[in-house]
């Protein structure tokens, strides 16, 4: 899926892993994914210029990134500017990320505990979920789910 009208066009993807990033003004969900995008191989929570960080190290250390999909909420404009110097930039509606975000995250990391016991309607995530709707963004670009493959320990598949 590409950007809403007044969105930046789809820009194309080179060879590479897949960045993704919810931006936020005090916290940024982010991800990468290996270099076909056939899994999620990092996700974090990060504070803005940790994010920005992590993307330029990735950027030096890594396969070049074929392109970091970024979310259009508010906060999504300085990020065009500050990601446009690292690797294409392909904008995506965040439109219902949140929602959709809450009930990915008990696909991707199950409940445990007293948690299983609550209707699915009430589960909170015992953490800040950036990260996932960042991958949500991915998947929204992608067309399809993405399992996730931390430290070599896949997880939440489609």
């Amino acid at each position: 899926m590409s950007g809403l009208a007044g969105d930046a066009p789809k820009a194309k993807t080179s060879a590479g892993p897949l960045a993704a990033i919810d931006p936020g003004r005090s916290k940024c969900g982010l991800v990468i994914s290996d270099n076909q995008a056939r899994w999620i191989v990092f996700a974090a929570v990060l504070a803005p210029q940790q994010a920005l960080a992590q993307l330029r190290q990735w950027q030096a250390e890594r396969s070049p990134l074929g392109a970091v999909v970024l979310g259009n909420g508010t906060g999504s404009g300085p990020w065009r500017q500050w990601l446009a110097p690292i690797a294409p930039l392909i904008v995506v509606p965040e439109a219902g990320t949140t929602l959709a975000a809450r009930q990915r995250y008990w696909q991707l990391e199950p409940a445990q505990g007293w948690r299983r016991l609550l209707p699915r309607g009430l589960r909170q995530p015992p953490r800040d979920w950036d990260d996932v709707v960042a991958q949500l963004l991915l998947e929204r670009h992608l067309g399809r789910s993405l399992p996730r493959q931390l430290d070599g320990e896949p997880s939440g598949g489609p």
